[in-house]
């Protein structure tokens, strides 16, 4: 039972690493410093998209239209960062 609460944990985090992947890389492709016709950089920005978009859709729906500003990727690292810290707070003392 603890090394699967510990390996929830550590998914969290990489999938918390993956979100800041697809925004950096996001960031890189708008301002023009990385080019999509690349096949490696292609192939990455699709990895991350087909990881982060399900969840990333699911919570635009639900917030209001800020223009161009996308703050879905800062609500979804706060969800994670909650989903952890009540992991540690409830599920922890019961395992241990």
């Amino acid at each position: 039972m603890i090394a699967i609460f510990y390996l929830v944990l550590q998914l969290l985090k990489l999938y918390s690493y993956v979100v800041i992947i697809n925004v950096v890389i996001s960031w890189l492709i708008a301002f023009k410093i990385l080019n999509t016709h690349n096949r490696f950089v292609y192939s990455i920005l699709e990895f991350s998209y087909r990881l982060t978009d399900p969840i990333l859709n699911k919570i635009r729906r639900f917030l209001p239209n800020l223009g161009t500003l996308d703050i879905s990727p800062i609500i979804l690292l706060l969800l994670i960062w909650f989903i952890e810290m009540c992991m540690k707070l409830y599920v922890a003392p019961i395992i241990f």
